[in-house]
């Protein structure tokens, strides 16, 4: 063992630092009910049930297709919005919500078909009732509260990983100011998620990929959380230990319906855990990796896990045991797992294979801290500076096997520093 492992593992299981398990008292709430299983779909006139409705989606002729299906089922929405795009904006939320407004009559129900930002688009449209300016006043301003609506969501996912239908959060991106919010109420929960596995047949590698490990890190925020609690962590364990066994093959045959399936399932309980504990420091420090660099959001939320893996050891007992339940009884050698399985994936655990200076990435820990998710992580800010740089030392030095073997990032998919 190297010096650096040893001083880090004795830090980590110093005397005092796990904290007690004595019972606390806890609770778990999610209403949202969930119909799962191929041709899930065929569902959704009963859903709808004759309400008037909005669909929302995207527009290229793939989701046009599947859209079609639902119109045919559930009769014609007052409107179709198609314009959403990733990381759904101020300006793109805006011109969405505009068109809720258009129509007559309102909406008794809008029905999101596709990934995280469809879904965070519709959650949106749900609470401005046509008028975005209601929204941003109370995400930026905190005021309007009493001003927002409620409109029954019905959502349809078509990747695996968000979590986002059985979340009451959405993601608002203000590009333009280089903020990411988060706009949160109870009566955002969708009414009904229909998962089908078949949806997510087209998936390409990459979105594949990059929404399995969104999964995962909601998976293990949600265990190194200070809101963690037993419901939401079984969820996690099987969440996690799912997707460390079926991403790998999957990301080789993604024609494989069975897999699809089991990757749907996981990325659904890893949304039934965090939904109760929000994230933690990984999603705090991916955002302005996603806003500043344009890493993908699930591999700017996913490539720093095995440093706060790292980080976490002996913080908090009943962390510790959830996490010996997916990565067994020695967690150093977790750290190493993990960070083959990304790198094996082609994503480089490093920040600055990502485009993003060490001593930039160093800085944004240290900020991370001050946002509401980085609060919510049990490990103190000076040891995910020691794991960083342990993290760093190992695999910048040939032959140190203190967080790595011998597989390394594929040149293709590491950035020139």
């Amino acid at each position: 063992m190297s010096s650096t492992r040893e001083t880090f593992l004795r830090d980590s299981e110093a005397p005092g630092t796990q904290a007690s398990n004595v019972s606390r008292q806890w609770s778990f709430y999610n209403p949202v009910q969930v119909t799962f299983g191929g041709g899930a779909l065929s569902r959704i006139s009963e859903l709808v049930d004759g309400r008037r409705y909005v669909l929302v989606t995207y527009g290229d002729p793939h989701f046009r297709e599947i859209a079609a299906r639902v119109i045919a089922s559930a009769g014609e929405p007052l409107v179709v919005i198609d314009d959403v795009s990733p990381n759904p904006s101020f300006v793109s939320l805006a011109t969405s919500c505009a068109l809720l407004g258009f129509p007559a009559e309102s909406p008794e129900a809008i029905v999101a078909l596709g990934g995280g930002s469809v879904i965070d688009t519709a959650k949106v449209l749900s609470a401005s009732s046509g008028d975005f300016e209601r929204v941003r006043r109370y995400l930026v301003d905190h005021e309007g509260e009493e001003a927002l609506g409620s409109v029954p969501i019905i959502a349809i996912p078509t990747t695996a990983g968000t979590g986002s239908e059985v979340t009451c959060w959405a993601s608002v991106w203000d590009t333009g100011a280089g903020r990411k919010y988060s706009l949160s109420r109870p009566n955002l929960y969708p009414e009904h998620a229909l998962v089908d596995p078949e949806l997510t047949l087209g998936m390409p590698r990459m979105l594949t990929v990059s929404t399995a490990l969104d999964a995962l890190s909601h998976s293990l925020e949600s265990i190194w959380n200070v809101n963690a609690n037993p419901v939401s962590t079984n969820f996690a364990v099987l969440a996690a230990s799912e997707i460390l066994e079926v991403l790998p093959p999957l990301a080789t045959d993604l024609a494989s319906l069975a897999m699809r399936s089991r990757m749907a399932t996981a990325a659904l309980l890893a949304g039934l855990a965090f939904s109760n504990t929000r994230t933690a420091l990984a999603h705090s420090l991916s955002y302005p990796i996603t806003l500043q660099y344009g890493v993908p959001h699930g591999l700017a939320c996913s490539f720093s896990l095995p440093m706060l893996l790292r980080a976490v050891i002996g913080q908090d007992g009943e962390c510790d045991e959830g996490l010996r339940r997916i990565f067994g009884e020695d967690l150093l050698a977790g750290v190493v797992r993990l960070t083959d399985f990304l790198t094996d994936l082609g994503v480089s655990v490093l920040a600055e294979d990502h485009g993003v200076p060490r001593d930039v990435f160093c800085d944004l820990i240290t900020a991370a801290y001050a946002g509401e998710r980085g609060r919510n992580f049990i490990g103190p800010k000076d040891l995910v500076l020691v794991a960083e740089e342990q993290q760093w030392a190992a695999l910048s030095r040939p032959g140190d096997d203190a967080g790595r073997s011998d597989s390394t990032t594929p040149p293709a998919n590491r950035r020139s520093k």
